[in-house]
């Protein structure tokens, strides 16, 4: 996926953190060109049996959060100005000493920095989460109105400073069907998400950001709306209720992007795909559009 899709954008300015030898074997599978020997910084050196594809193991492990480390330590330094990371197998990587849920949490701990939300990116539609990997019985009591208010100034603000659009209009979910129906299937429309939406605004609006914040919407309706063009961003307050819509429209394009931090960071929205790893059938749809928003942050953040 990786060799495939640089292959593709022969153009960028890129720097690889990983493993010279793995990705020269990945390029002779897919049949495309390995990578410049002066674009690969090299982390490891794997002999070929620690690195089998389709077959992960503890060297492996190590080797992805090694990558992971020394990239985050180029961004956090300057020396790199948008990160673009390749999925992790969070299993494997536990067990290499990895303690974060997953990248995001990793890079917020190793950025400094609390407020920090999940967008997922597509080309009609982005959706920026309230809540992550959490049950669906225990959304209801982590949110707030701060919380929610908290993913729609970063939404807004991302929306404003490195997607480059002057007047963001961020729209926000509703809890229950029909937004609540005034009452008759939950509060938290008024009593969470209105409080919400009025704190987003003050602060987008001592931030100097133009942006436009509606809600409590209607939360069956909405993502249609965005994806129409009525919004440009969806603030969700649950996993679900957010990547739903968006992997139906996007599944092979849509993109991760972590909002919070002091650099552009995106990534595929999918695994490592195990299963058909080796076998050069890994599309490298979601990391192009990955590596060409990173670019595009990367040059509005300037």
């Amino acid at each position: 996926m990786v060799v495939r899709a640089l292959a593709a954008r022969p153009h960028l300015d890129v720097r690889i953190f990983g493993d010279a030898g793995v990705l020269q074997r990945a390029a002779r599978v897919t049949g495309v060109e390995a990578p410049r020997a002066d674009c690969v910084q090299p982390v490891t050196a794997l002999a070929v049996h620690e690195a089998l594809p389709g077959q992960p193991s503890l060297a492996g492990g190590r080797a992805q959060l090694a990558y992971l480390a020394a990239a985050v330590d180029a961004a956090l330094s300057g020396e790199i100005g948008a990160l673009v990371t390749a999925p992790i197998s969070k299993d494997w990587i536990a067990r290499a000493g990895f303690t974060h849920p997953g990248h995001t949490e990793y890079l917020a701990a190793r950025a400094g920095v609390s407020d920090f939300a999940m967008m997922l990116a597509g080309p009609k539609l982005r959706v920026v989460l309230a809540t992550t990997h959490v049950a669906l019985r225990d959304v209801p009591a982590l949110l707030d109105p701060a919380t929610i208010a908290r993913a729609t100034v970063l939404a807004g603000r991302a929306l404003y400073r490195q997607f480059g659009i002057a007047r963001p209009r961020v729209a926000v979910a509703g809890l229950n069907p029909h937004g609540g129906e005034a009452g008759r299937f939950g509060d938290e429309e008024t009593r969470l998400v209105e409080p919400a939406c009025a704190r987003a605004r003050t602060r987008l609006a001592e931030l100097e950001i133009p942006a436009v914040v509606t809600g409590p919407c209607v939360p069956d309706a909405v993502f249609r709306q965005a994806a129409l063009g009525q919004f440009d961003a969806v603030v969700a307050l649950y996993h679900d209720q957010g990547l739903i819509p968006v992997k139906l429209l996007h599944f092979d394009e849509a993109v991760n992007v972590t909002l919070g931090l002091p650099f552009a960071r995106t990534s595929p929205d999918h695994g490592t795909a195990y299963d058909i790893a080796g076998t050069g059938r890994a599309k490298a749809d979601s990391f192009l559009a990955a590596l060409d928003l990173a670019d595009n942050m990367m040059s509005l953040s300037l």
